[in-house]
């Protein structure tokens, strides 16, 4: 099913200050992340060695939640404040390069942790390559 965001975005009446492409791609980045995260925490929680994921767990579900808020708050565009958004894809891009790294170490054991890794790098670029952009 391909995504509604850049749909959306095209939708909206006045001018966004993002390019709408980078920004499209980032909320899809940003989506993609915290599903694989929450995914990937609860496939952990399912491992017969869950003790040694505890960690894992914690940074996945940090990570999703901050995704999941980022992609809300760069949704909204009325009364946009670049500080907020700045901050939040700084955020955004820490949990998920210490996610990615967390479970990158776990990823030769458990698959579900190097898909996780991968979506947590993917994101991470989005979410620096947006910051550039953003004056």
């Amino acid at each position: 099913m391909p995504s509604t965001t850049m749909p959306m975005l095209e939708t909206y009446p006045k001018s966004i200050n993002l390019d709408r492409t980078k920004l499209a791609a980032t909320i899809d980045a940003l989506d993609d992340c915290a599903q694989a995260c929450t995914a990937c925490a609860d496939a952990c929680l399912s491992e017969d060695m869950v003790a040694e994921l505890t960690k894992c767990v914690r940074t996945n579900l940090d990570c999703a939640d901050i995704c999941a808020t980022t992609a809300r708050v760069l949704s909204r565009h009325t009364g946009y404040d670049a500080n907020v958004s700045r901050t939040l894809l700084e955020a955004c891009a820490t949990a998920c390069k210490a996610c990615g790294d967390e479970c990158a170490a776990h990823a030769d054991k458990h698959q579900h942790c190097r898909i996780c890794a991968d979506a947590c790098r993917a994101c991470e670029r989005a979410c620096r390559e947006l910051l550039a952009t953003i004056a």
